[in-house]
């Protein structure tokens, strides 16, 4: 079997270089602003008393799940949307965060897309609905990112006075991604400005959610809290974030969590059976090195699997050259996410996120 996948390896970089000059470019548009949210109701739980971290690979909790509410009844043409773009049947996606363009995405060929509420992640340079429509007719699936366990000094929410006088959600700049801070996801205030973020995001006609920073727990777990604690607030907040969605835009809206797998480990089965699927970046290869996490990572995103759930996996492995070692590793990568069920997408490997990766024959598959 191995020596059947080395030909059809060698087969298909042969193929792709054979296609390399038809890649489309990226494309800027013009600008608008969405509706004004509504902020919705939330509760958090208070903070335990502080011990010290433990590994997630040997802690375990279980959390109770919230109660959904029941949603609001859709029309045709949302039903119609349902029919055509079904999360089952995804076999490619896309992450382009930075200038995405509807009009490029919609012809781009592939299945599924995440990307930022907005051109630059302000309000002013968010995407009409018109456009998430459009990307819809054209059969692919809009998720929108947004990260539930930092803070960003450019979105829509920041307020410049935080930066000497913050919130008491809000916790450190994060020294490898300025104008990026922590956040005490367990608080009222910081709940109450994601549940706005979704009102904007479901406004817009996007068809699920893409959270990042799941795994902010282990930062705090390593800060003082209690790492069963911290997880369990996560999975909490992950919950409560799937409940409201749903609520407002329908029970088949996508929520996938990026990261932070080891989060099952404290799942009593409410999460996993909640989410749509799972997201993890530097799977088989973290840059252009295999990846020192595989082994811990993929017995989870096969939990993820073996649930029925989409996986998708992204691995910042293209140096752009398209020369024979590039296409080997990408297409390698790709091998390894398919024969475990995983959906890839090879990212270029800056992590810039700034353009549609497309690799003629490759990615998207034809």
């Amino acid at each position: 079997m191995r020596s059947v996948g080395v030909m059809f390896l060698s087969l298909l970089i042969v193929l792709a270089s054979a296609c390399l000059s038809n890649a489309p470019a990226g494309e800027k548009t013009g600008t608008t602003s969405v509706p004004s949210p509504h902020t919705p109701e939330t509760t958090p739980s208070s903070p335990p008393a502080l011990s010290n971290a433990t590994s997630p690979k040997i802690s375990q909790q279980n959390v109770t799940s919230t109660t959904q509410t029941t949603p609001k009844r859709e029309n045709s043409s949302q039903i119609q949307h349902k029919r055509t773009l079904n999360l089952s049947s995804v076999r490619s996606w896309a992450y382009w965060l930075q200038n995405a363009s509807p009009e490029v995405i919609a012809k781009s060929g592939f299945d599924l897309i995440v990307m930022d509420y907005s051109r630059d992640g302000g309000d002013e340079t968010a995407y009409t609905r018109e456009e998430i429509a459009g990307i819809k007719r054209a059969g692919v699936i809009p998720i929108a990112y947004i990260s539930i366990g930092e803070a960003a000094d450019y979105r829509f929410y920041w307020n410049e006075s935080w930066k000497t006088e913050p919130p008491d959600w809000l916790g450190p700049e994060n020294p490898e991604w300025e104008g990026n801070y922590a956040v005490k996801y367990w608080e009222e205030g910081w709940r109450r400005i994601v549940f706005e973020y979704l009102d904007r995001i479901i406004a817009q006609g996007f068809r699920g959610v893409y959270l990042d920073k799941v795994d902010e727990y282990w930062f705090w777990a390593e800060n003082g809290y209690d790492e069963n604690w911290t997880a369990g607030q996560m999975i909490e907040f992950i919950l409560q974030i799937a409940n409201y969605a749903r609520s407002k835009a329908g029970e088949d809206f996508i929520v996938i969590p990026q990261n932070g797998e080891w989060l099952l480990n404290y799942d009593n089965g409410s999460l996993l059976k909640t989410v749509s699927g799972w997201a993890s970046e530097d799977v088989f290869y973290d840059g252009l090195k295999p990846s020192l996490w595989t082994d811990e990572k993929v017995p989870l995103l096969d939990r993820v699997v073996k649930a029925g759930k989409v996986v998708l996996v992204v691995d910042y492995l293209d140096d752009g050259t398209r020369s024979g070692e590039d296409l080997a590793r990408i297409l390698d990568f790709i091998e390894k996410a398919r024969e475990r069920g995983y959906v890839p997408y090879a990212a270029l490997e800056d992590r810039e996120l700034d353009e549609l990766n497309v690799i003629p024959g490759v990615q998207p598959p034809r």
